[in-house]
């Protein structure tokens, strides 16, 4: 990667169940704020889930909310702040030069289960399909209202890579940026899933789907009372640029783009494989350039049911078993925002690079010894004497791995 630009971060726009900016985010991780509430949903009922509540009318009308969908909304808000938190206004840029790479899972399921609510209270007469329907269902909807949005011309396209979708997104962005097509990406993860009654049920069907008395501890991966997935909304994009664009304009830089890689388990639909997840971490330590004792943070990808923990706990160990790399996982705050996942747990553990203090996994009352890894950091913040590279690490259905490295700039 030598004799290829550098990449850095220069903004951050989020919205999370727990926050709607990095600060708030950060804050409510540091605090063991939970972003989970009960939540019902026709058809399926009463259940839990992590919400988001942003300013939607920040950046765009009522009518192109109606217009448009929460996915987009998502979007459009996170993009907006982010490009204000990089100090870039895009009216004064070249707009053709600006790509958006969202990553997303659930995109359309949302739009269409609506519209069979709709038709069945007319008895099934089609006439009263939404015309919104296909612009609103389409694989690049997330991207292309980002891109109505602001104006910009450049390449705008959604990412479908499970819940390794927001790693995907700031990892294309990176390799865009790398390859001069484009001078500054608009990159991460968005996800509306909670609005589709489809996910809550088929998690149900599989017994992954998380119950608790109290919501703000139903996600709690690692402990031994684990019983599966808190479903989330939310949506983190970041401003990505090369490195002498951002000093060229003096921008601040959250940190570097280190090494990523991605994988396939290529074994099963849904169970993971700790192997190929191994694998895949060590590819993103062989792209940087570093050993596992240059990571200080691992944030784990890992769900709350009862395998998948144990198989990437395995992983961790076999990876970092020799070092002291802080491990701590962001789902047990918000649960699982499924395509934004990557993206905005990465954005929690940034500020680590300034502070120096690893958020905790929280909800850990009694830690699965399948599940025990050197460096766990459960319940409470800890302080370290410094950060200096975090892997990120996301996976998802049909076997797809992502360890994305982020290093603090300087370093």
């Amino acid at each position: 990667m030598s004799s290829l630009p550098r990449i850095v971060i220069t903004g951050v726009g989020l919205t999370a169940p727990n926050g709607n900016s990095l600060a708030e985010f950060r804050q409510a991780l540091l605090t063991g704020k939970s972003g989970v509430k009960p939540y019902e949903i026709r058809y399926f009922g009463k259940t839990l889930a992590g919400q988001c509540n942003f300013e939607a009318t920040r950046y765009q009308s009522r009518k192109d909310i109606r217009r448009g969908t929460r996915a987009g909304s998502i979007g459009i808000y996170c993009a907006n702040e982010a490009l204000k938190d990089a100090g870039i206004e895009i009216k004064n840029i070249d707009r053709s030069r600006v790509g958006v790479f969202v990553g997303t899972t659930e995109h359309g399921n949302v739009e269409t289960e609506t519209e069979i609510h709709n038709v069945k209270q007319y008895n099934y007469d089609l006439s009263f399909w939404t015309h919104h329907h296909n612009p609103r269902t389409v694989a690049n909807n997330p991207a292309g209202e980002v891109t109505l949005a602001l104006s910009t011309t450049g390449p705008a396209y959604c990412i479908g890579a499970a819940c390794a979708a927001g790693n995907l997104g700031l990892i294309h962005s990176a390799q865009m940026l790398m390859l001069g097509e484009v001078d500054l990406a608009l990159g991460g993860g968005v996800s509306e899933s909670i609005h589709t009654f489809g996910i809550f049920a088929g998690f149900k069907a599989q017994t992954a789907l998380a119950t608790h008395d109290d919501p703000t501890k139903a996600s709690r991966p690692f402990d031994a009372a684990r019983n599966g997935i808190v479903i989330s909304e939310g949506g983190c994009l970041y401003t990505l640029e090369r490195l002498d664009d951002a000093l060229r304009r003096k921008a601040k830089i959250y940190g570097e783009i280190a090494g990523w890689c991605v994988n396939s388990d290529a074994s099963d639909y849904v169970l993971p494989n700790s192997e190929r997840q191994a694998e895949c971490m060590r590819g993103a330590l062989k792209k940087a350039g570093m050993k596992p004792s240059d990571i200080h943070i691992v944030n784990t990808h890992a769900t709350s049911t009862m395998q998948g923990d144990e198989l990437e706990a395995a992983a961790v160990n076999e990876v970092f078993s020799d070092s002291n790399t802080c491990v701590n996982n962001t789902k047990s705050f918000i649960g699982h925002s499924m395509g934004a996942a990557g993206a905005l747990e990465l954005a929690g553990n940034l500020p680590s690079f300034e502070d120096k203090i690893v958020h905790p996994t929280i909800n850990v009352e009694n830690l699965d010894p399948k599940c025990a890894m050197r460096g766990l950091v459960i319940n409470a913040p800890k302080k370290v004497e410094r950060v200096d590279a975090i892997m990120n690490m996301s996976f998802g259905m049909l076997g797809i791995n992502s360890a994305l490295i982020v290093k603090r700039y300087g370093n």
